[in-house]
């Protein structure tokens, strides 16, 4: 059965090639970047922000990757970066405003 995440933190990853992009995530997600980043497939993840409010972008941000990503369980053997088209980085980078990051 598919999850149905809410997104309640900012975080920050950086890829194994030392460039980073924000992400909207959970404490569970979270806690999957960091055993990613244990087996090696990110270098880092850090948590920039906790419990942002739960706006209109975060909701249609919520909603994008709920209906296009299967969330990973502790057996995964990759990191998958959330592709983002134009219209739902917008939402990213709205939400980013409203929290003063970035």
């Amino acid at each position: 059965m598919k999850s149905h995440e809410t997104f309640t933190l900012i975080e920050e990853i950086t890829r194994l090639d030392g460039s980073k992009y924000m992400e909207i995530s959970n404490m569970v997600q979270n806690g999957r970047a960091e055993l990613a980043a244990e087996r090696g497939f990110i270098k880092q993840v850090r948590i920039l922000q906790l419990n942002i409010p739960h706006s209109p972008h975060v909701e249609a941000y919520e909603n994008y990757v709920n209906e296009n990503y299967e969330m990973p369980t502790e057996a995964m053997d990759h990191f998958e970066e959330w592709e983002k088209p134009e219209k739902v980085q917008h939402e990213v980078d709205m939400i980013l405003k409203e929290n003063h990051i970035g």
